[in-house]
């Protein structure tokens, strides 16, 4: 069989062989020596199975006809038998669609030959060992069984019989897979209806009175069959005859469906469904910025065991104000998109964990901010795509019973990119504003890929969830910017312009059709604020990056969303003017950015905190205390809330304290003093808080979508590869028509020793082929001890190496005389 497809790979043109590369590009990993060995390659059972994971149910059932309509002798079929057995069903499918199904199978090389004797490659009957859900021949299974399938008549009598226990049986293995695994009881208990003192076992899944499965083996209806060295385990297989038999109102391959299921939804308006999701994303942005900026303030310890503790995601989640799945899915897309990672801490322990790595955000983090909105959600929505998490574990416990945690290993899964991937391509094959059910998108998955959605419907509704909670899809359906995006990568993985993922794609500086269509959906981005007599600023929108600083670092946030509503209050006025602002600055600020007039309560404010900021100067004594004014010194000294301080004067206008300068600030602070912090020099130390971050991560946007997937080649380097498998092929098959002491060296001469003129023999050969520029067989020992031949043109002979082309490929090789085993001139 091996043979017969490596001839016919080698009689198809270079291009129809580039093409099977191209559909099952795991062939070419690496890259095969020859035809055979892509032969055997494409017949391996890993192969297959990645080419029978694309199918479609349709395809799979047509494969299913070929299989079931091989002739036992020579083992072939034919397309006219594969669609007779195809339109056998109460709605039979159009003929050019099953010849189209044969088409495809046909490329992929699961059926090969001419159409009247097609062959199945092997390896299907090993990946699916049940064609269309049937079982075996009952010839293959018992011959009493045989027996009673050979008699129609008696065969449908003995169904009419079975009691509606064992008939329901019958019909959910008729469905496949027709195998089933009962407990032991079910085959030791007497049938439905016999007379036994003994009760039959209630936990076989029968009647009371009897076992159903016992009815169906002493009918022959079902036929025990061993798995593994023993038949103690209880499985039975329903024969195909019988099988055939229960299906005949569905056709032997089932129901047959040409296109996937339809979707009943009505498509909802475009623009609804657009600004759901617009909303959605902003939403997403500030509570991931919220995180971060929380992981800044508080870094969350490492688990020994990888990940961040269960104690440490409920404290996020509830400072954020967000559910603990929500929190989970935020901070590992801000893992995957590389604006949070682990930060080394030699030396240091906590008192929860004795972890010495804290997750923090990365220096990435600065600059996502600093991007608009629209790219900072597509740089999110990318790593999400693209991450092989599966955030849904979060939660759970694994095999050992043990929680899963945020960022831990063992929610890692390396079919989470496709996962996602699949969901969204069924929403985006979809009319634009389309909201299926979960069912209906669980119906089409099973459909187009009915091998990789088997027992995935708990991902596939994950994938669902996480595309809403992050704007991908509004209302149900998916968006026009997560369309734009979802095409963007798609193109990008089919185009192949980088298949081995070494060059990541660099951002320009223009946004993406995604980020443009977003950014047309959001409100423009503020350069402004509305100050209220109350002292509140409203920012009637998403602020600029240079306005939310400012605001960050001057007013307290009160309240977030599309307008977000912030207060000006003397510790926030205080925070400014510790972090470098100036009176004058603030001023220019607030009548800068201020679309109202100033309220005079404000600039009173910020001109009576500045009055008293610096007033009182704080250093190193531990700490010390000094102020031009020496009646302030006195007051501070007599405040009896800073006795704890033990504090004590150097001089009229100088205090002093053993405890350190942060605690000295914080102790003045509570109690009504406004001191700044100087250097040993006397200049103000700024009080910016010191930012940790952690080491650059390379986000997952830049990876491969789908770290299973192989990488698709291009057409002309699938060529080229067809070219150097060709070339494999020749010398494989001139190497087998070299003589045999040329092949073998020594052993040619019948495996005893070798003459001492051997040698001398090759040597004089060879100079002949040089004087007549004949052809000749040589062999010789490469640089890894093997021996090889090889036909070649001797050109020259000198300085202990030869010199000879190769006619077949017009390369120039250099042999090493002492290498040289043997030297036969060629007929």
């Amino acid at each position: 069989m091996t043979t017969s497809l490596a001839d016919h790979l080698r009689s198809l043109p270079d291009e129809s062989l580039a093409a099977l590369l191209q559909l099952r590009p795991d062939l070419v990993v690496p890259v095969p020596a020859d035809i055979s060995a892509l032969s055997i390659r494409a017949q391996s059972r890993v192969s297959v199975a990645r080419a029978l994971d694309g199918l479609d149910q349709f395809t799979q059932q047509i494969l299913d006809a070929a299989r079931l309509t091989r002739d036992p002798d020579d083992g072939t079929t034919a397309t006219d038998a594969v669609l007779a057995l195809a339109t056998t069903g109460p709605h039979p499918p159009a003929p050019t669609a099953v010849r189209a199904a044969v088409g495809r199978l046909r490329a992929l090389f699961l059926l090969y030959g001419p159409e009247h004797a097609l062959h199945v490659v092997p390896a299907v009957d090993e990946v699916s060992p049940y064609p269309a859900g049937l079982g075996r021949p009952a010839a293959e299974l018992d011959p009493r069984t045989a027996a009673l399938c050979a008699d129609p008549a008696k065969l449908r009598r003995t169904l009419l019989a079975a009691p509606p226990s064992a008939r329901a049986i019958l019909d959910r293995l008729a469905a496949g897979p027709p195998v089933g695994s009962v407990p032991p009881g079910a085959l030791q208990a007497p049938p439905l209806g016999a007379e036994d003192p003994v009760l039959a076992d209630p936990t076989n899944g029968g009647a009371p009175t009897g076992s159903p499965v016992r009815w169906l083996v002493d009918n022959r209806l079902l036929v025990p069959v061993a798995t593994g060295s023993s038949t103690a385990s209880g499985t039975v297989e329903l024969p195909r005859e019988v099988g055939l038999l229960l299906r005949r109102d569905s056709g032997p391959l089932g129901p047959l469906r040409t296109s996937p299921p339809p979707v009943t939804a009505a498509p909802r308006e475009p623009k609804a469904v657009d600004s759901a999701g617009a909303g959605q994303t902003m939403e997403v942005v500030r509570h991931t910025e919220g995180l971060l900026e929380q992981l800044a303030d508080e870094p969350a310890p490492v688990l020994r065991s990888g990940g961040i503790g269960v104690r440490d995601l409920r404290r996020l989640a509830r400072t954020a104000g967000l559910d603990e799945s929500t929190t989970a899915l935020l901070l590992e897309v801000a893992y995957a998109a590389g604006l949070a990672g682990e930060l080394e801490m030699p030396g240091a322990t906590t008192s929860r964990y004795g972890a010495d790595q804290q997750v923090l955000p990365t220096g990435g983090y600065e600059v996502w901010r600093a991007a608009s909105l629209a790219q900072r959600w597509e740089q999110l929505a990318r790593a999400w795509l693209s991450m092989s998490r599966q955030v849904g574990l979060v939660g759970r416990r694994d095999d050992r019973d043990r929680p899963i945690t945020a960022l831990s290993a063992e929610a890692e899964r390396a079919s989470a990119p496709a996962t996602r991937r699949a969901v969204l391509g069924v929403l985006a094959d979809l009319e634009p504003a389309t909201a299926p059910t979960a069912e209906e998108v669980q119906d089409l998955l099973d459909w187009r890929a009915p091998r990789r959605s088997r027992g995935r419907d708990a991902a596939h509704r994950e994938v669902l969830a996480e595309a809403a909670q992050l704007g991908v899809t509004g209302l149900g359906a998916l968006t026009s910017y997560g369309r734009l995006l979802l095409g963007d990568l798609t193109s990008a993985d089919e185009r192949g312009d980088d298949p081995l993922g070494v060059h990541a794609d660099v951002e320009s500086g223009d946004p993406s059709s995604a980020a443009r269509a977003l950014d047309a959906l959001l409100p423009a981005p503020v350069d402004h604020f509305l100050v209220q007599a109350d002292l509140t600023v409203v920012v009637p929108g998403p602020p600029e990056p240079a306005l939310a600083a400012e605001l960050e670092a001057m007013t307290e946030l009160e309240s977030a969303g599309g307008a977000s509503v912030h207060r000006v209050t003397t510790a926030s006025v205080r925070r400014a003017l510790d972090s470098g602002y100036t009176a004058d600055d603030l001023h220019d600020v607030f009548r800068r950015r201020s679309r109202t007039p100033v309220p005079q309560g404000l600039t009173y404010l910020v001109d009576d905190v500045a009055r008293k900021h610096g007033g009182l100067r704080v250093g190193l004594a531990g700490a010390y205390l000094r102020s031009d004014d020496e009646t302030l010194i006195s007051e501070v000294l007599a405040d009896r809330r800073l006795e704890s301080l033990a504090l004590r004067r150097l001089a009229p206008t100088v205090l002093c304290t053993p405890y350190q300068v942060g605690r000295l600030l914080g102790a003045l602070r509570d109690a009504g003093f406004a001191p700044v912090q100087e250097d040993g020099t006397g200049s103000t130390v700024l009080a910016r808080p010191r930012i940790r971050r952690a080491p650059a991560r390379v986000s997952m946007t830049t990876r491969t979508l789908d770290p299973l997937a192989v990488p698709k080649l291009p057409m002309p380097r699938l060529l080229g590869v067809v070219e150097h498998i060709r070339r494999g092929d020749a010398a494989a098959r001139a190497a087998r028509r070299a003589p045999a002491v040329v092949r073998g060296g020594a052993a040619g001469l019948g495996g005893g020793p070798v003459p001492a003129h051997t040698h001398s023999e090759a040597l004089a050969v060879l100079q002949q082929a040089v004087r007549d520029k004949a052809l000749v067989w040589v062999g010789y020992v490469d640089a890894h001890g093997a021996t090889a031949s090889r036909l070649v043109k001797p050109v020259s002979i000198g300085a202990g190496y030869l010199r000879a082309e190769d006619e077949r490929t017009e390369m120039l090789h250099t042999f090493a005389l002492h290498r040289i085993t043997a030297a036969v001139l060629a007929d």
